[in-house]
């Protein structure tokens, strides 16, 4: 029996209180840290998919940006499963002659990359980038099911034809027409795609923030890694099985592998970030347009302070940024201008000097694009003259006479784009920057590639020199290896084509994106493959010239249907001497692009000294 005294029961009971309160302190101040760490929102104003405020440590980053980039492997692998070899499908089961199929190679591709416009432009005013992936991909997948079945049932008869011996018989009926809606459905899905699933693998990293900033300009580089190497399946595997005759397996393969690239895309859906659409981009650069028309004889006063504008923390709350004034351009100044003495401004007749900046961005930007379509009709070469040349030289090796596919020689490609990223990456970027602080800029990086094309065009024009060399001139049309040259004499042209684009089309996705207006960045990204687009035309209109013009009489041209006949050599060097003159032109407009410097909310210019580059 133990007696305690009501002092000791008093002190003890003080004591247990004091001790239980800096216990609910110490409890009550984690839960504050646990929280604070909780709610940390992404600061570029990102959203969840419910349209709250992105939670940083539970949206966006590596995690989900990893699927967008597995996705993007999956779905060019598909994509280049049908396109790698449609020059040969073309040709061998459909029964078009060489020119005729690189042409039509040269229009689907330039299609593919012309949805991409229509895609992004649903994407930056309605729809939003991730609802149009989806939509694109799940149109995309049922182009390639469609495309699989006609040419299965209808196409490849009979049974084991389109090889390099037995021929298809001739088509009738809709079975061509269905093949074609199919084709073209493939390139409406991949096409409005593409644009949209770069930008919004860029989205899930917050460009405020020092550390995902930095991930998000690795992320252009990845991605473009993720695009070849995600074709280096196609491009070795699926296109040894359609060289050997087995379209079938190669289409349906593409067909599965897209419904999975869906899938994991669709998995990734909780943890996406998202910025909110900001209406129809037309009306506003139309608006600034109009305006300047109607204010046609209004004087621009030198200083701007007399000209319309909202402060930077009116833009913020809408998801946008206050772009500070630049010069040049003038004249679209005429639409900021006040002409009213009253408080009330006309808003028909009146826009922001923002609205204004937005026009002058894009319209520095379309000089810089244009100069980028000579070097898309360089790299389209790859896909179609590229392999028929591969498919008139010796493609056989070994003492059992394994063959080479002509579409499979692009894995030098992959590889040269694969090793040149860790080499710019790792080696060449951390020397120039010793050298100066902000390393190459995206135009500077762009230039090099123009000068790797020309390169890569001199060089398959070499070999051409050396492959009618070594030609057998009494071959039939259907001679099976042209020449005794062997195939892989092609690898250094595709190793230049490969490091060129690391430095071309990288450069390009970071450029266009960082520099188009915050409404307009699925835009940007549509610019890169806008270029794509125009090249493949260009590049078709360019041969049809060329054949009209060299096939005349017995002429059969530069690129007849019996390559040893022709002078291909000519037309390469003729593609080398147009991008030395669209080097010349580029290196004028991209000496005198003025970037676009931002204000952010707090007053300060955001001037990004380290690369050259504001993002907007």
């Amino acid at each position: 029996m133990y007696n305690f005294s009501d002092d000791t029961i008093t002190t003890t009971t003080n004591n247990n209180n004091v001790t239980t309160m800096a216990c609910l302190n110490v409890c009550q101040k984690e839960k504050i840290i646990d929280e604070s760490e909780e709610i940390e929102y992404t600061l570029d104003r990102t959203v969840d998919r419910y349209g709250k405020p992105a939670i940083r440590n539970k949206t966006g980053r590596w995690g989900p940006a990893t699927l967008i980039l597995v996705n993007q492997g999956l779905a060019t692998l598909a994509f280049f499963g049908v396109g790698v070899n449609l020059v040969l499908f073309l040709t061998r089961v459909v029964g078009q002659s060489n020119a005729d199929a690189a042409n039509n190679v040269s229009k689907w591709t330039g299609t593919v990359y012309l949805f991409s416009l229509f895609g992004a432009f649903l994407s930056d005013s309605y729809w939003g980038r991730y609802k149009t992936c989806t939509i694109f991909q799940a149109i995309f997948v049922v182009g390639l099911a469609l495309l699989s079945l006609s040419s299965y049932l209808f196409l490849l008869k009979p049974k084991g034809c389109g090889d390099e011996l037995t021929p298809c018989t001739s088509h009738s009926g809709f079975h061509v027409p269905l093949f074609y809606i199919s084709l073209y459905m493939v390139a409406l899905g991949n096409g409005g795609y593409q644009p949209n699933i770069a930008t919004f693998g860029a989205d899930q990293f917050d460009v405020e923030h020092p550390k995902e900033r930095g991930s998000k300009i690795s992320f252009f580089s990845f991605f473009y890694l993720a695009f070849n190497l995600g074709s280096l399946f196609s491009n070795t595997l699926l296109a040894y099985y359609e060289n050997d005759g087995k379209w079938a397996i190669g289409f349906f393969a593409s067909a599965i592998t897209a419904l999975l690239a869906l899938a994991l895309f669709l998995g990734g859906t909780p943890h996406y970030r998202h910025f909110k659409s900001l209406g129809n981009p037309i009306s506003r650069v139309g608006k600034v347009l109009v305006v300047t028309l109607k204010k046609w004889n209004v004087r621009v006063p030198e200083q701007g302070d007399v000209l319309y504008e909202l402060d930077a923390k009116t833009y913020a709350k809408n998801g946008r940024k206050k772009i500070l004034r630049t010069q040049g351009l003038t004249i679209l100044e005429k639409a900021a201008v006040i002409t009213s003495t009253s408080s009330n401004y006309d808003e028909k007749r009146l826009c922001t000097v923002t609205q204004v900046e937005e026009v002058k961005c894009i319209l520095r930007l379309l000089p810089i694009w244009v100069c980028t379509i000579m070097y898309s009709v360089v790299f389209t070469q790859m896909a179609s003259l590229f392999v028929e040349q591969g498919a008139a030289m010796k493609v056989t090796i070994g003492k059992h006479g394994f063959r080479i596919p002509p579409a499979s020689m692009s894995v030098f490609d992959i590889l040269s784009v694969a090793s040149f990223i860790f080499i710019y990456r790792r080696v060449l970027n951390p020397i120039v920057i010793q050298i100066r602080k902000r390393g190459l800029t995206e135009l500077e990086r762009m230039g090099i590639g123009l000068i790797l094309a020309f390169l890569a065009m001199v060089t398959a024009g070499v070999v051409e020199v050396y492959r009618l060399k070594y030609a057998k001139m009494d071959c039939n049309n259907d001679c099976d290896e042209a020449s005794s040259l062997s195939i892989f004499w092609q690898i250094p042209q595709f190793m230049f084509i490969g490091a060129s684009e690391v430095f071309m089309y990288v450069g390009q996705l970071e450029f266009f994106n960082g520099q188009a207006p915050k409404g307009l960045k699925s835009f940007g990204s549509a610019l890169c493959m806008l270029s794509m687009s125009f090249g493949n035309y260009m590049s078709s209109i360019i041969v049809t010239i060329l054949m009209k013009i060299t096939a005349r009489g017995s002429n059969p041209g530069w690129i007849p249907e019996d390559l040893n006949k022709g002078h291909l050599e000519r037309f390469y060097f003729l593609l080398a001497i147009l991008t030395t003159i669209d080097f010349m032109v580029y290196l004028y407009f991209a000496s005198t692009y003025k970037y676009v410097q931002c204000e952010d909310p707090q007053g300060e210019n955001e001037d990004d000294e380290e690369s050259g580059k504001i993002e907007v």
